[in-house]
């Protein structure tokens, strides 16, 4: 690993002695052991990479890559949070429906009793 960074930054520097006149395209490639050819195609890699990374990016950290286990938890619990909030409020409606029998069957109740009076 040490030593791939170790080339990485060789050619880079290589390049950027390039790109600033201090050596010619094939004066590089010799240096680096390669032909002209590889030489312009790491050039072209590296200038890409420094403009890609020299973009505006979103400020702040980058979000945090979840794990799939704990992103597949987290589906189940709001799957299950939803279910327990459906589940609360057919409760509710079935109480409110209860209660709303109860009410009718009370009020047919009282006009029977009152309607015995009456008569």
């Amino acid at each position: 690993m040490e030593k791939e960074r170790k080339l990485a930054r060789e050619r880079a520097a290589v390049i950027l002695e390039v790109r600033s006149g201090k050596l010619t395209a094939t004066e590089g490639a010799e240096r680096l052991g390669v032909s002209r050819k590889t030489y312009y195609e790491w050039e072209d890699r590296a200038l890409k990479a420094m403009a890609e990374a020299l973009e505006n990016q979103a400020p702040g950290r980058p979000p945090v890559a979840l794990d799939p286990e704990k992103e597949e938890l987290q589906g189940k619990v709001q799957e299950l949070e939803k279910k327990l909030y459906l589940a609360e409020k057919t409760i509710e409606v079935k109480d409110l429906l209860t209660a709303y029998d109860l009410h009718e069957a009370k009020k047919k109740q009282t006009k029977k009793s009152q309607g015995g009076k009456k008569r």
